[in-house]
């Protein structure tokens, strides 16, 4: 993306499913284009060489036991589910016929 071209933040937006005032998509609009102008500066470096990692420092071991703990009952799980069916959180149907 050239510097000149604006980020379509509406098309961001209706991505994320999300509801944009303008005064929104102008701000959003301006920290997407600070993004990626600093991308841009990340793409001058020469990275030849650096093996690429996951983490900035090594890491090893980092699981904990895997221990049974006591959990939380059906009734106290669901208390503040919207709606519930046969000890389920009910949801909106996501997948269109």
């Amino acid at each position: 993306m050239s510097e000149n071209a604006p980020m379509d933040v509406d098309y961001v937006a209706k991505l994320a499913r999300i509801e944009l005032t303008d005064e929104e998509k102008s701000t959003y609009q301006r920290q997407l284009g600070d993004v990626l102008t600093y991308f841009q500066k990340l793409q001058e470096l020469d990275v030849d060489g650096v093996e690429p990692t996951a983490h900035a420092f090594p890491r090893y071991n980092v699981w904990d036991e895997d221990e049974a703990k006591p959990g939380l009952s059906s009734e106290e799980a669901l208390k503040n589910a919207p709606q519930s069916r046969q000890d389920q959180v009910v949801v909106p149907k996501v997948i269109e016929d």
